[in-house]
């Protein structure tokens, strides 16, 4: 079943304590259904964030590391329930497949997702690390590794979505971080795109933290991604 309008949009919960992600899902929730818990709240507020989480749970830690210890933290992940979790495709291939068997053994089980390339990033700094492949055929290549080793999707820029949905189809999920509306400031995001264009590009869910929560009226700001993630959703009807 496709999301809703309101379900497409995940709010990133970046802020330090368990008590100021609670407020802020409280004061969301008559409009918004999904929180994102980054590194900041999950290392400040712990697993019993999670309780206080009114919607559904993107758990965003990007987990990078040796196969075993991958798969131990999506296990622990796992018991905490969210609906969406994620792993970075730079592990690898046999990293991922491992991940992915680990995942899809649980019982309710998340989504997995694999992070391509950091929003934040651009292609002069690739180089500076030494990947040489042109930024949207390094995300292509990793989303296709993620794929093939069974991954449920990948998390990626809106500016790449539209190209991953023409090379890999529609059977997967994309989530888009650096999604910044025409009226927000675009911070220190580099590859962003507004609601709309992240999903006419073809994203499931998308990502927006900051613009909502710096803004004068959040709630507000809420309703207004929701409504261009409607109005967007049926133009392309």
């Amino acid at each position: 079943m496709k999301p809703t309008a309101d379900e497409r949009l995940i709010v990133a919960l970046d802020v330090p304590t368990a008590a100021e992600a609670a407020r802020w899902a409280r004061r969301l929730r008559p409009v918004v259904t999904h929180f994102k818990i980054g590194l900041e709240l999950f290392t400040g507020g712990g697993p019993a964030v999670f309780k206080k989480m009114p919607g559904g749970v993107f758990l965003d830690l990007k987990f990078f590391d040796i196969p075993n210890t991958m798969v131990g933290a999506l296990n622990a992940a796992a018991a905490l329930n969210p609906f969406l979790v994620n792993v970075h495709a730079l592990a690898g291939p046999a990293a991922l497949e491992r991940c992915a068997r680990a995942v899809k053994a649980q019982k309710p089980r998340p989504r997995l997702l694999a992070v391509t390339i950091l929003t934040s990033f651009t292609g002069p700094e690739l180089k500076k690390i030494g990947i040489n492949i042109p930024m949207g055929k390094m995300v292509s290549r990793l989303c296709g590794i993620a794929l093939e080793a069974g991954c449920d999707g990948v998390v990626a820029s809106p500016l790449e979505a539209s190209r991953l949905r023409k090379e890999y189809g529609k059977n997967f999920l994309i989530v888009t971080p650096g999604v910044r509306p025409a009226w927000s400031a675009r911070n220190d995001q580099q590859r962003i795109a507004t609601p709309a264009e992240a999903i006419n590009n073809g994203a499931d869910y998308i990502v927006v933290g900051r613009p909502i929560l710096a803004a004068p009226k959040p709630l507000d700001a809420a309703r207004m991604v929701i409504e261009e993630i409607r109005l967007a959703r049926r133009g392309k009807k």
